[in-house]
């Protein structure tokens, strides 16, 4: 007989609200607090703006593939214990990359710090299904959600101060130092696995799961727009800061770090896009947070400060909206496939971050912030033109329950 799942309400549940807090603050941390030391890297070691940007690109790419096997090995493997590992391991590894000499060593330990934590994303959502009871599984899902938010918005904003005073070093030090007390604290939190059921994978059903993906009318123009709305926000994000440092602003770095507060703004808007979409349909909501994410960036364009922070806070409501309805669609269309399905949008959606993130650094060398949004607006009308293409999918005869949103950087 299964065993029964945990009970939002019980210390078994807050235990587990808890790691799976600190999870979700952790890997996301981790991931992207160097995107605010930048400006930093280009000055100690002589490179341009988009060889400084593989510092992010070069954690979210190889993750963004990683993430395809470690949704497999955890099926063999468990749950529990990928992600302590993952957390240990990418921790570790940080807080070596703040000691060691040399860009190209930074570079190497960047891309295994990302593979390292592809095992938190990949498996998070599986084990909250696995060990939460049913009717508990929506509290626990946000939680670990809202972990992500804070871990990416406080991650930058925190190194942003401490680099301020210390040196980006520290910065980096301190936040691996965090993100391994969180993973012990994860550790000693999470509930042993009692409903998994290790699970083998052979490459037959890779394959016919992949080809029904690719079949479906929707699900690989839902890719492309996570493709594309990450890499604008992930460009809009990493060359502010060198926008905001820069004359006529000359901002120190903890004001720039000031700017990732607006990720707040992101838990308001994947809600209320969300709870739009159900009432009026995908079809009809998708376009409207791109054409926001257009203005936003456009927006940036502007001189006077507070219109440039109104454009950044105007892109984060957009890329959050439009995340929240294309996760949440990949989760109705998939039917069956819905694990190969949300690795693939992962896929997809930090292959932006990692491709169009670098290579928005172009535009800033050669075009200034003029450049960023000229390439930003272009990637956005694309992803109108997708939404446009969106609008005309027909619906499923059955829909599958709405998963939340995948989480977001």
């Amino acid at each position: 007989m299964p065993a029964a799942g945990i009970v939002r309400g019980t210390p078994a549940y807050r235990d587990f609200s808890i790691a799976l807090l600190l999870a979700g603050f952790a890997t996301f941390s981790l991931l992207y607090s160097v995107q605010p030391l930048l400006p930093l890297f280009t000055a100690e070691y002589g490179v341009t703006a988009e060889v400084a940007s593989l510092a992010v690109s070069l954690a979210t790419g190889p993750m963004a593939v990683a993430l395809l096997a470690a949704g497999l090995l955890s099926d063999r493997l468990g749950r529990r214990g990928m992600m302590i590992g993952s957390l240990l391991a990418a921790s570790v590894v940080t807080m070596i990359s703040a000691v060691l000499p040399g860009w190209t060593t930074l570079l190497a330990m960047r891309v295994l710090t990302g593979v390292a934590l592809a095992g938190i994303p990949a498996v998070a959502m599986a084990y909250i299904a696995e060990e939460v009871d049913p009717r508990s599984i929506g509290p626990a899902m946000g939680t670990y959600i809202a972990g992500t938010a804070l871990g990416g918005m406080a991650g930058r904003l925190g190194v942003s101060v401490i680099a301020d005073f210390t040196g980006w070093r520290v910065a980096m030090a301190a936040d691996g130092a965090a993100a391994l007390a969180a993973g012990l604290l994860f550790w000693r939190l999470a509930p042993l696995s009692r409903a998994f059921a290790p699970r083998r994978h052979d490459w037959r059903s890779f394959r016919d799961g992949l080809g029904r993906l690719r079949r479906d009318a929707a699900l690989p123009w839902l890719y492309a727009t996570a493709f594309l709305v990450m890499g604008v926000f992930v460009t809009i994000y990493n060359y502010a800061g060198f926008r905001l440092t820069a004359p006529p602003y000359d901002l120190r770095g903890a004001a720039v770090g000031a700017i990732f507060l607006l990720y707040i703004l992101g838990s308001f808007s994947s809600t209320w896009f969300g709870g739009l979409a159900d009432r009026l349909g995908r079809r009809r909501v998708i376009a409207a947070p791109v054409i926001l994410l257009l203005g936003g960036a456009l927006l940036t364009g502007a001189t006077a400060l507070p219109l440039f922070v109104a454009g950044i806070a105007i892109v984060t409501v957009g890329f959050f909206g439009a995340h929240s309805i294309a996760s949440s669609w990949v989760g109705r269309r998939s039917g069956g496939d819905r694990a190969q399905a949300a690795a693939f949008y992962l896929c997809f959606y930090y292959l932006g971050s990692s491709i169009l993130g670098s290579a928005g650094g172009f535009a800033w060398t050669h075009g200034g912030w003029h450049g960023v949004v000229l390439f930003c607006g272009g990637l956005t009308v694309l992803a109108l033109l997708v939404a446009a293409k969106l609008a005309t999918v027909r619906p499923l005869a059955i829909n599958v329950p709405t998963p939340p949103p995948a989480p977001a950087g």
